[in-house]
């Protein structure tokens, strides 16, 4: 993300969900920007100097810095704009607390056993890829307990309670991805069966007009993993180790 003159400016990939939460905290916010694609291989220099990580991607040995990168970006967001737009994180200091401890979870509780499985070069063990699809599973029970506690259930469809909040973008960021793993592994991860008030959420979160403007395309997102990642799923999936 990027400020100054001429507007603010977003700069990312078309793949990336981090991209995605800034996106959906831009438009819920209802705040005018300029997108730019960057090549991640050949980063620009406006790239280099506007990243507080120094300039890292998903997959450079910074990545759990750069993990709590969007969640610092939403939030700068959110407060230098408090005028624009509804707010996505509570004015209580203790709901605040929880929205965070909320979206630290995720980071570390539903994507990095998702990065796990599917960054880096190198190819997974079946043992691997059942133990991270083991860890999301149990992340998104805890995730559907935590909408449960929050009444969600009773009419308030999201994190945020009848409107979207700090938590949601957290989590709806990912949305694509996660379906697209749906795919790629064969595993329902919000299933209305066992997990109905995510389930729901998802529908309902993806049915938001900035969800629609800032999501990728889910047919593109699945393209892409089956293109990078399809074989050596399948190859992880289909060996004994």
């Amino acid at each position: 993300m990027s400020g100054g003159g001429d507007g603010l400016k977003l700069l990312s990939t078309w793949l990336s969900p981090f991209r995605s939460r800034v996106k959906l905290a831009l438009h819920l916010k209802g705040l005018s920007y300029d997108y730019v694609e960057e090549d991640l291989k050949n980063k620009s220099q406006l790239l280099l100097s506007s990243n507080p990580v120094q300039g890292c991607s998903r997959a450079d040995p910074q990545r759990q810095a750069y993990l709590r990168v969007a969640g610092h970006i939403v939030q700068y967001i959110d407060d230098a704009f408090a005028g624009s737009g509804p707010s996505l994180l509570p004015a209580d200091p203790y709901e605040r607390t929880v929205a965070h401890f909320w979206a630290a979870y995720i980071e570390d509780k539903l994507v990095e056993p998702w990065f796990k499985m599917f960054g880096g070069s190198s190819t997974r063990t079946r043992a691997e890829m059942d133990e991270g699809v083991k860890q999301m599973l149990a992340a998104v029970a805890t995730l559907e307990g935590a909408l449960a506690a929050q009444q969600c259930s009773k009419g308030k469809p999201f994190f945020g309670g009848d409107s979207v909040g700090y938590v949601d973008v957290a989590l709806g960021g990912l949305l694509v991805w996660v379906r697209a793993s749906e795919v790629l592994l064969g595993v329902k991860f919000l299933d209305a069966a066992r997990t109905p008030l995510l389930a729901a959420w998802a529908e309902c979160f993806a049915s938001l007009e900035a969800a629609k403007a800032a999501l990728p395309d889910i047919g593109k997102a699945i393209k892409h993993a089956m293109m990078t990642r399809g074989a050596t799923t399948a190859a992880a999936l289909a060996t004994n180790n």
